[in-house]
């Protein structure tokens, strides 16, 4: 081939290359495509290896109307019988061959329909405004397992009772207000207020504007998120407007202008936060309870009515690029009704800070009257930057234990309470900051074949008294991170009777990846499928029993379904085999009878541990009767009940806690360690723990806030966190006790 001849075949290659990318930019998404890829991923990777027939796609068809109709009032049982006839046996075939999107869509438009026709019923309900609320009427709670209704007669049956509900619910609220108001001599917040029938037509005129302004896109998301949680409930699709979310969350940094939106009933955008030190904040000019009416997310004068807009829509319109501009119609809080102003903001990296691990020192007394600095690590997340690595939960913590150790500690707390998970990495490297080289995690693939991973670090960071704190929603990573010190007898697990139970292992796979040359890639989204299980060094899985605690300290959680056993298609329990060189420290060492013991006697004379231990038992009993009175007679007594209780306990705490904020100014100290201290260079400095903290984010005010006269907790230290650290006190004591016995060896050897 000549020279000239092969330069014209490169330049026309390379124009066709071109066109075709132009037209890859412009073509809509093909949903079919990405639905077929969506099957063939999840066949070839899934933990389970599902078997993919008509069984499996009955369960994707089921599993799309409760995802779109959780209390099973919309559809009708002849629109799940015509569904279950047209595509039940028929929907994993036709994912494979690219026509499932024309069942998700026709699903979809019944839906709309069935919403639609429900919303004139309750608008006309409302207009009427004729309700009873002397029947002897009750709604069920939940309706999940409830049958749907048979026809449209016996569906507005339904929505009549779910609408009075709804309207006696505002009602009772506008009541208890004015009257706590009144008793403290206090201006009603609600005064001027839509009434109750309005506020509740404005809501459903939301949620009806919501499901019809839905895109295609957003269609296939639900259907395909649907197909994917059938395997497992973690294994999920997210479309291009949510993988951005999802790694926004895992790097704790987004780039935007620093505001906390939230959704108004009448339509509009709030502004509920400002991000201190983030772009709005420097702008100066867009205040707290702001409301937001308009995004041009350009500005280039194309301003987007984004009244009744879903708020993870009006998110995606503000942020955007750094550097760039984005202009927004606001009505400022307290202006006349219609005034409005432009402002123009140039968006910013914003770092969520307050998600961030933080410390903190306190310093209290033992038993024998000697001072102990006592240290305490929050975790809200494993998360890491999965782009360029900026951000890192376990070199953020290591900063911090290391400046506590300078500090010089007497012992320290992890708290993983409402720690959800995220980097297996993380969590694996932030492992061996507490034990000897040795295995953090077991992970098994969907062949069968096992990997032990062992910490990074040959010693360890800190061998002093250590306890985890966990709670019911402490899950995934978190679960890592507690059952591994636990099975190397390394920490004291206190909290829940156990965390959230979630034992397997995710990766984001790009399904752009996997579709055709010619088609359009970039909004073909991510499936974060399940790949993996994992297992604790001794081989348990933690899958739905999680970590159980050493010492348990039962919290309002226990009253509520919480936890991996709650969710539906669930990956079983199971064991495998003891991790190699596994060789945990002597669980004597870590004194857990007598720690209980102590504990315990704690426990038995702490009055807000009874209150606690009442307040579960009536929301189980509650949520296994499943029905609330429709009769306002019946709530209004309960409300009254609940009042007087309410008032009794306020009555003992403020006398109790008056004395032990007093003891805790006279024997305690507390201490402030943020990562941006350590940065600096600035060693930790004294705070109030009682006084609200703005340092990241200034909040608005909830109106009714002011009448809320429950005593605040002293020192800032509620139950848990209070008892989570007479229990490392102990553990500090007598551990040093046992060393001066010549009991234990000094450096916590093996």
């Amino acid at each position: 081939m000549s020279n000239r001849i092969l330069r014209q075949f490169v330049t026309s290659a390379s124009l066709a290359l071109v066109t075709c990318c132009a037209v890859q930019a412009e073509q809509p998404t093909d949903f079919n495509e990405v639905g077929k890829q969506v099957s063939i991923l999840l066949q070839n990777t899934h933990f389970s290896r599902a078997k993919w027939d008509g069984k499996l796609g009955e369960k994707f068809l089921d599993t799309y109307l409760l995802d779109l109709d959780p209390k099973r009032m919309y559809f009708r049982q002849p629109d799940v019988d015509r569904f279950h006839k047209d595509y039940a046996e028929t929907l994993h075939e036709m994912l494979l061959r690219k026509t499932s999107i024309t069942a998700a869509d026709d699903i979809y438009k019944v839906f709309q329909d069935r919403v639609t026709e429900s919303s004139e019923f309750i608008k006309k309900t409302l207009a009427a405004n004729e309700f009873d609320f002397t029947k002897d009427e009750t709604i069920e709670r939940t309706r999940k397992d409830a049958p749907y209704p048979k026809d449209r007669a016996e569906s507005e049956a339904l929505w009549l009772l779910t609408v009075k509900d709804a309207v006696l619910g505002e009602v009772l609220r506008r009541e208890n207000i004015a009257r706590l108001a009144k008793e403290q001599d206090k201006d009603d917040p609600l005064k001027g207020e839509k009434s109750p029938v309005e506020k509740v037509r404005l809501r459903y005129d939301r949620l009806q504007r919501a499901i019809a302004e839905v895109d295609n896109e957003d269609i296939a998301n639900f259907f395909l998120s649907a197909v994917t949680q059938t395997l497992d409930p973690h294994t999920e699709y997210m479309g291009y407007r949510e993988i951005e979310r999802f790694k926004d969350s895992m790097k704790n940094a987004l780039v935007g202008i620093g505001a906390q939106l939230q959704e108004e009933e009448d339509g509009a955008t709030i502004i509920k936060g400002i991000v201190v030190g983030g772009p709005a904040d420097k702008h100066g000019e867009l205040k707290l309870n702001d409301r937001i009416v308009g995004v041009d997310t350009l500005d280039t004068g194309d301003m987007v009515d984004i009244m009744f807009m879903k708020l993870d829509k009006v998110v995606d319109l503000i942020r955007g690029k750094e550097d760039t501009k984005v202009r927004i119609k606001v009505e400022p809080a307290g202006a006349t009704p219609g005034e409005s102003k432009f402002i123009t903001i140039t968006r910013g990296k914003v770092e969520m800070k307050d998600e961030q691990a933080s410390a903190e020192i306190i310093e209290r007394k033992d038993s024998k009257g000697k001072n102990r600095r006592l240290g305490w690590i929050t975790l809200p997340s494993f998360y890491m930057d999965f782009d360029n690595g900026e951000a890192s939960c376990a070199n953020d913590v290591k900063k911090l234990l290391v400046s506590l150790m300078e500090e010089k500690i007497d012992g320290l707390i992890i708290d993983l309470r409402g720690n959800g998970g995220g980097s297996l990495d993380e969590v694996r490297k932030m492992t061996g900051y507490f034990i000897n080289r040795g295995p953090v995690v077991q992970v098994k693939n969907e062949l069968g074949q096992i990997e032990v991973k062992d910490t990074d670090a040959r010693e360890p960071i800190y061998n002093g008294p250590l306890v985890v704190l966990i709670d019911k929603t402490s899950a995934s990573a978190s679960e890592i991170l507690a059952g591994a010190l636990q099975d190397h007898n390394r920490a004291v697990i206190v909290g829940d009777s156990s965390t959230f139970g979630k034992g397997t292992v995710q990766q984001l796979m790009d399904v752009g990846r996997m579709m055709p040359f010619f088609a359009r890639r970039d909004r073909a989204g991510t499936v974060k499928v399940t790949l993996q299980k994992f297992y604790r060094p001794t081989g348990h899985s933690t899958q739905l029993e999680g970590v159980k605690s050493d010492i348990v300290l039962p919290s309002i959680l226990e009253g509520l379904e919480v936890g991996e056993g709650y969710l539906d298609n669930v990956l079983e329990f199971d064991r495998i085999r003891i991790a190699a060189d596994f060789e945990p420290k002597e669980r004597k060492n870590l004194f857990l009878p007598r720690l209980a013991e102590l504990s315990a006697a704690r426990m038995k004379e702490n009055k807000d541990m009874s209150y606690v231990k009442e307040d579960i038992a009536e929301m189980q009993r509650r949520m296994k009767e499943n029905k609330e009175t429709l009769s306002k007679a019946l709530r209004e007594k309960e409300i009254a009940d609940a009042d007087a209780k309410r008032k009794a306990r306020n009555a003992e705490r403020l006398a109790r806690f008056e004395a032990i904020q007093k003891e805790d100014l006279a024997t305690m100290k507390f201490y402030k360690l943020s990562l941006g201290d350590v940065d600096t260079k600035i060693k930790a400095h004294a705070y109030d723990p009682s006084k609200e903290d703005e340092e990241y984010m200034r909040k608005a005010k909830e109106k009714t806030e002011e009448l809320d006269d429950t005593p605040k907790w002293p020192s800032g230290m509620e139950i848990v966190k209070r008892e989570g650290l007479s229990i490392l006190t102990d553990l500090a004591e007598i551990t040093e006790s046992s060393r001066e016995a010549g009991l234990l060896k000094k450096t916590a050897e093996r």
